[in-house]
């Protein structure tokens, strides 16, 4: 990620006058990432020094953000490893800077791990599990920011861009998700994490540490959250599905939260859903000349698609 936003040292310094959290040290930009602005801040205070992360949201309004700011602050005060906005001495967490609504957060331990072995994943499907139980009965709702009335809308728009063959695949999985929801099924909703890709987790050597970038969460199928893990965090790097990778999230998350008898019917086409969803938003900056967005390859998430279509998921009982 290069950083979008500039945040200089007066900046910092302004808006650290609101907080009783130390005297600034350093600061630099995180490298990582795609749509938002992060800083490491470097405090001193009596207790020494402290590690924070400042984030500038370049594509969420200040309208937006209440949401996260009580969904983060929820999770983390039930036990959830994610982070939460620090307030200032007048208990207001969301701050603006350049036009931008700005959190500043605990910069928590851990690093990010490169080779995913069937241990990090059951660790994972827990606590993710654990999440959906934790935001099961959060008291604010949201829309998907990229969902499915944005995938409808979107897909249409780049199907033109696309082969005859690529434009009917990805109209036809927009097709099953719709004949999906409207299956009278009730499939379990509540807050769910939306993009927990194995680069928004840290580790402590080979243990679960840290939860980040909780910033696509929404309102939506608890199941399609796990679909979108499974996704990345159980797959080779030709799409195809590491199935001792995938039990291990599995059989971990329902440990904590037992699957619904309509979860089973559900879960061959949501882990579809997934795919196709994030296909899609890759395909729109890769396809986009002027686009300024970190591109990532479409093709491995088109790849994953084409081999959940042939070879249909199962959850385990």
């Amino acid at each position: 990620m290069a950083v979008y936003t500039t945040v200089s040292k007066q900046d910092l310094l302004t808006l650290l006058q609101d907080f009783d959290l130390g005297e600034l040290v350093d600061f630099q930009g995180i490298e990582g990432g795609i749509e938002n602005t992060n800083y490491f801040v470097t405090l001193s205070s009596s207790e020494g020094q402290q590690e924070y992360v400042l984030t500038l949201f370049e594509e969420l309004g200040m309208e937006e953000m209440p949401y996260f700011v009580e969904l983060t602050t929820w999770l983390a005060d039930r036990g959830a490893a994610v982070p939460f906005p620090y307030k200032d001495r007048n208990g207001i967490a969301l701050k603006q800077l350049h036009g931008r609504p700005a959190l500043l957060q605990p910069r928590l331990p851990g690093g990010h791990i490169e080779t995913l072995t069937a241990d990090h994943c059951a660790q994972i499907g827990q606590a993710l599990a654990e999440f959906h139980n934790a935001g099961r009965d959060f008291y604010l709702k949201r829309q998907a920011h990229r969902g499915v009335f944005w995938w409808r809308r979107e897909s249409q728009q780049i199907a033109r861009k696309l082969s005859t063959e690529d434009a009917a695949l990805l109209t036809r999985e927009v097709e099953l998700f719709e004949q999906l929801r409207n299956q009278p099924w009730q499939l379990p909703l509540g807050a769910i994490h939306g993009d927990l890709f194995f680069d928004n987790a840290l580790f402590e050597g080979d243990q679960l540490s840290a939860i980040l970038d909780i910033y696509n969460a929404c309102t939506g199928y608890l199941l399609y959250d796990l679909a979108i893990v499974a996704n990345d965090w159980c797959v080779n790097s030709d799409g195809s599905i590491d199935s001792e990778r995938e039990q291990a999230l599995l059989n971990a998350y329902n440990e904590v939260r037992p699957f619904e008898d309509n979860e089973y019917k559900a879960w061959p086409q949501l882990v579809r859903t997934a795919a196709m969803r994030f296909w899609l938003s890759r395909l729109i900056p890769a396809l986009d000349p002027d686009s300024t967005q970190k591109i990532k390859d479409p093709d491995e998430l088109k790849r994953i698609l084409i081999n959940r279509i042939d070879n249909p998921a199962e959850l385990p009982r």
